[in-house]
């Protein structure tokens, strides 16, 4: 009974937090576009590879990390600066290039540790897990220990891989509609992440004291 509450938890809390526009979904759909379906699914394998232990960092730090709140504030502080370097960066890429691309089926390896390496950059998911597990804890609906964080962790990697799956299947489906779309995913990364990062900043600088 343990182990399927768990691992609903841990799907319900996946899905939710990545069915909402971030890079990672945002970037799911333009390697769909670009390579393929095929290549795709390798990409989100490798999401859902880091995914699955950030769920376990987050659940493990929802137990530490309210009793020493410095730690958070670098956390947040580490995680600004990355985003605002991801923002450069995708802007550089959109400017950098906006010729029409053929679609190129990338290796099926190195879609899969770009993809560790793109969710590695998503400095939201510990924080996120941290602070979903904390108030699925706080609402007794949850008690850490290393058995049910695996069980969570297994239930938001499933979560995870299925919701950035629909995602590229819907991509390469209706990819007519999402040409126009295609084109402009580099400076809609670029805002999201920018928008986060500055939002971030201002609320470290002159709100968090």
């Amino acid at each position: 009974m343990i182990f399927f509450t768990c691992l609903l938890l841990g799907f319900g809390i996946a899905v939710s937090g990545s069915i909402v526009p971030s890079f990672l979904n945002l970037t799911v759909v333009k390697f769909s576009l670009k390579s393929g379906r095929k290549s795709a699914l390798y990409l989100i394998g490798g999401f859902a590879t880091v995914l699955f232990f950030q769920a376990n960092i987050g659940a493990y730090l929802s137990s530490i990390l309210m009793k020493n709140s410095e730690y958070i504030t670098l956390i947040q502080q580490v995680g600004t600066g990355i985003l605002i370097l991801l923002s450069i960066n995708f802007f550089r890429l959109y400017f950098a290039s906006k010729k029409e691309k053929k679609k190129v089926e990338i290796d099926k390896s190195k879609a899969y540790l770009h993809g560790i390496f793109m969710s590695l950059l998503n400095t939201f998911a510990i924080p996120f897990y941290f602070t979903s597990i904390s108030f699925l804890i706080g609402l007794e609906y949850f008690e850490y220990s290393l058995q049910n964080s695996l069980y969570f962790s297994i239930g938001s990697t499933i979560g995870s891989f299925s919701l950035y799956a629909l995602y590229a299947t819907v991509a390469t489906k209706i990819e007519h509609k999402l040409t126009y779309i295609a084109t402009k995913i580099d400076f809609i990364l670029g805002c999201l992440t920018g928008v986060v990062g500055l939002g971030n900043l201002i609320y470290l600088l002159f709100i968090k004291k």
